[in-house]
């Protein structure tokens, strides 16, 4: 604990400059809900100044993102290093009942650096602040859902050796995210041709029929045009919330390049109303 504590106070004296005049911004936490912090860099380091406030990250494989609990107590400090050596700092507060459980912290918020910023790293940052904000918080939430290990319900379908499998659709903020998962059984590569989502409705009457219009995704995260044999991918949709009545399904439609291996599979309206 000591080792931590020099290590704070040396990165802390060394940058007290970068500090002057900038007032920390506050996470709360509480000891029933994880609250997530998504970085721009991995995390190398993460300490509090308090030991009723606990930052967890993967201390052997460097990654994105860090969770903070917190025990009722006097406020404190959180201090991130990032593994290019930014540093963030954080007042950290326990609150009963928290409005945000997740942060998606942009590069523009370090309060310095362990290196000198040469002119080359200031265009760097620059150029982060000019990235769309709300696709680089598409692409750090879809990555902590990849991370997760949750499911909404047997989703399913096979066909020739190929598997389609929605694991889990989650609302957040005003879009829904389905994360999705292909698996190639088959001794053949699989080309993809597409992989669309549909919704379908049922037409009332005594010509009964199907009706359905294409719904265009907000963003794709990780989507493959090929897949190996023995391979499996998991990527994310990010599609625009929207809700289905009874009479109406959603499909999402696996083609392949060139080939019949082809899948259609219903999500229920169900689903689709009741998400994670």
């Amino acid at each position: 604990m000591k080792k931590y504590i020099i290590i704070s106070a040396l990165i802390i004296s060394a940058f007290a400059k970068a500090q002057i005049n900038v007032a920390l911004d506050t996470i709360y936490a509480n000891d029933t809900k994880n609250v997530a912090l998504f970085f721009p860099e991995p995390i190398r380091q993460g300490i509090t100044g308090s030991d009723n406030f606990v930052f967890s990250y993967n201390r052997e494989k460097e990654q994105y993102f860090g969770l903070l609990q917190a025990k009722p107590g006097k406020e404190s400090n959180l201090l991130v290093v990032n593994r290019n050596g930014a540093i963030f700092s954080y007042i950290v507060r326990y609150k009963k009942q928290l409005s945000k459980l997740n942060y998606f912290i942009p590069l523009s918020n370090s309060i310095g650096n362990e290196k000198p910023i040469v002119a080359d790293s200031i265009q760097v940052v620059t150029s982060e602040k000019n990235i769309d904000n709300r696709t680089y918080y598409y692409q750090k939430f879809c990555t902590y859902l990849l991370n997760r290990n949750q499911r909404i319900g047997r989703i399913k379908k096979r066909t020739q050796g190929i598997v389609l499998t929605v694991e889990n659709i989650v609302f957040d903020k005003e879009e829904l995210y389905f994360v999705i998962q292909i698996e190639n059984n088959s001794t053949l590569d699989y080309d993809l041709n597409f992989l669309n989502l549909f919704i379908e409705t049922r037409q009332k009457g005594k010509r009964k029929s199907l009706q359905s219009l294409y719904q265009e995704p907000i963003y794709k995260h990780h989507l493959l045009s090929k897949i190996a044999e023995g391979k499996m991918v998991r990527l994310v949709y990010v599609m625009p919330k929207f809700s289905l009545s009874n009479d109406r399904r959603a499909i999402l439609e696996l083609n392949e390049k060139d080939g019949e291996r082809n899948i259609k599979l219903n999500i229920s309206h169900r689903c689709i109303n009741n998400p994670n």
